[in-house]
């Protein structure tokens, strides 16, 4: 989903995928992806999350874009195979209030603990079962249908999920996110993209990040 509703084709990554090239760091770094067209240097660094000696990205993406939807069980079988000094989290953009029900959603879901469980199944309900699920009232009505206590739910939504989307909105504009799904590396690089490829850029900054 692009800011500008630029649309990409998903053709490139399949073939990649159907090659068995598979997510390798070395094969990455051989490729040699070139600044400016494979990914952006932000001019400005991004404060990270991580420790030193760890190398955060993060997954910029909105449930209800279905490219994310695609994307999502690419990037889990990507990070299950990362290494321990790799930390992943996951960050709804918004661009235009519209968005904003919906990160608040994730949110509430990551501050109970649930993102595990009901994170896939909120693209699924979106994309595939047809559900509005953009305003307070649906997503509570779903979630509660998921077996979550409804008013535990809703201290999160109506609490800290919208201290927490607030500071994405900052996140999101400090990485300068155009479109979703995107990678941010280290609070140094930016990848847009939605297939196999997209990882092998995110292998080969990782390694980059790690000898800086």
């Amino acid at each position: 989903m692009q800011r500008r509703d630029l649309s990409r084709s998903l053709l490139a990554a399949g073939a990649l995928a159907a090659s068995g090239l598979g997510l390798s760091p070395a094969w990455a770094q051989r490729v040699g992806f070139q600044e400016g067209k494979d990914f952006v240097r932000l001019s400005k660094p991004v404060p990270v999350s991580t420790p030193p000696g760890q190398v955060e990205v993060v997954e910029f993406f909105a449930y209800s874009c279905i490219h994310c939807h695609h994307f999502e069980p690419l990037l889990d079988a990507w990070i299950r195979k990362l290494p321990a000094d790799v930390k992943v989290r996951r960050v709804p953009v918004a661009f235009n209030t519209a968005f904003v029900p919906m990160q608040r959603l994730y949110f509430a879901l990551e501050s109970m603990g649930l993102v595990d469980s009901l994170h896939q199944k909120v693209f699924k309900a979106f994309h595939e079962e047809r559900l509005p699920l953009t305003t307070a009232p649906a997503i509570t009505a779903w979630v509660e249908k998921q077996g979550v206590d409804r008013e535990k739910f809703t201290g999160f939504f109506n609490g800290s999920a919208i201290r927490m989307a607030e500071a994405a909105i900052g996140l999101q504009n400090a990485y300068d996110v155009e479109g979703t799904p995107a990678l941010g590396v280290a609070g140094r690089f930016y990848i847009s993209g939605q297939g196999p490829r997209t990882m092998l850029i995110a292998d080969s900054l990782i390694a980059e990040a790690r000898k800086t």
